[in-house]
């Protein structure tokens, strides 16, 4: 019996990736701010598919939330297989106007977090010679976007992080995905204060449960780097090719209030 842990359980894609666990027999550790949501899942989850579900609520924009996530599950005695580090939000807006605060918090859970999360459940892996990372970024890994700067840097760390180390351990039976998506209709927008930029107002955008099937499937074949369409991959390839100032001046575009 293998067991998840999965951040960012309580809603969009992370939600979708416990029901798909749950349903190929998987036990989970969900993890989320919103414990009540999580507490409605478990039992949904647990009824449904007769697994076990452990619900932690964390803010893992906090310092040290990943060690206290991670002493907890050593202390339920609950070995993790999978690490799937979905939680993270961005903001929207011009970078001398947006809040500090807030973006710190971002960077510690967008970077911080995610990446304290695999250094300390990969230890116990190696030692195993076995287990699965999947750490989500986006499309946004890929260039570099006006107003919603921090956030796209943020990103870029996770696909660069993400590919080093699992190079690293390819070696040891263990494998690290970077899923990227693109624009989701997952709540993503609404908390990134992003619904009338002209990349997704009025947009017929992929699911959550879309994502998060690919995803699975990714992670489960072992695949570094995960691009979710045909379209994004192309986009994302793209600017490998393109003048980057380039780039930056058709991002800005993009991401500016559709009229």
């Amino acid at each position: 019996m293998a067991t998840a842990l999965i951040t960012g359980a309580s809603n969009g894609i992370g939600l979708e990736l416990a029901k798909i666990h749950a349903s190929k027999g998987d036990d989970l550790v969900l993890v989320a701010r919103n414990e009540t949501k999580l507490k409605v899942l478990k039992t949904e989850l647990e009824q449904k598919f007769k697994v076990k579900v452990f619900v932690i609520g964390k803010d893992l924009s906090e310092q040290n939330a990943a060690q206290q996530v991670y002493d907890e599950t050593k202390k339920q005695n609950i070995q993790i297989d999978y690490l799937i580090n979905n939680a993270g939000f961005g903001d929207f807006g011009m970078f001398v106007e947006t809040d500090w605060n807030k973006e710190l918090q971002m960077i510690n859970l967008n970077i911080t977090t995610l990446t304290q999360f695999t250094k300390l459940y990969l230890k116990d892996m190696v030692q195993r010679r076995k287990g699965r990372i999947m750490n989500v970024a986006s499309t946004a890994a890929f260039q570099s976007v006006p107003t919603m700067a921090v956030y796209y840097a943020t990103k870029a760390f996770v696909l660069s992080f993400s590919e080093a180390i699992d190079n690293e351990v390819s070696d040891k039976s263990i494998s690290v995905t970077a899923l990227c998506p693109g624009a989701t209709e997952s709540g993503f927008q609404a908390a990134a204060a992003m619904e009338e930029s002209a990349l997704v107002k009025g947009k017929k955008l992929p699911s959550s449960k879309e994502v998060a099937e690919y995803g699975y499937k990714a992670m489960m074949n072992g695949k570094t780097v995960a691009i979710h369409s045909v379209m994004n991959w192309l986009m994302a390839n793209l600017v490998r090719f393109t003048p980057r100032a380039l780039v930056v001046k058709i991002t800005r575009k993009l991401q500016d209030k559709a009229h």
